[in-house]
């Protein structure tokens, strides 16, 4: 009786423990965008998963990726080939192709009315800068919504989907 019993608990304490780590509706929120960061024009994709879902609040934590246009001022192409303008020595062909990546995280507090409009605010990690932004959301179907950012040196339109 006591070994059962000892099991029970060894079986039992790790199950609700889980449960209770585990929000009950949770989702995963895939996130496209074309966007404006720091200057730069480029499309944004982002993964979140919801900490917090109670009614229609929700707090969001996410990463992503910004893919952007940048200018390689101090390197030109010739013959298709990348050279370093300051030496002339010939460098790799990434520093002449004018694309460029940066990862960020961004955390996400939003309010959403029943089957109408969320709204609420963020806060987006990016290199060394952090920027806090207004963000708005409207369904279009029922997991898809058309979401707008703005902030400072930030704005952002596209689509978020919750799986």
């Amino acid at each position: 009786m006591k070994f059962r019993s000892t099991a029970l608990a060894i079986v039992a304490v790790p199950a609700a423990l889980f449960a209770a780590a585990a929000p009950a509706a949770a989702q995963v929120t895939a996130e496209a965008n074309v966007a404006r960061s720091e200057g730069d024009w480029g499309g944004e994709l982002a993964l979140g998963v919801p900490v917090i879902s109670d009614g229609g609040f929700s707090i969001t934590p996410a990463a992503g990726v910004f893919f952007h246009h940048r200018d390689h001022p101090g390197y030109f192409s010739d013959d298709s080939q990348c050279f370093s303008k300051s030496s002339g020595d010939r460098v790799s062909d990434g520093k002449c192709d004018n694309s460029g990546t940066k990862f960020f995280g961004k955390v996400e507090a939003m309010y959403r009315l029943p089957m109408s409009v969320g709204f609420g605010v963020g806060a987006r990690l990016i290199g060394d800068d952090l920027r806090a932004y207004g963000t708005v959301a409207m369904p279009i179907l029922p997991r898809i919504e058309v979401k707008g950012n703005f902030g400072d040196h930030y704005l952002a339109a596209g689509l978020q989907a919750r799986f």
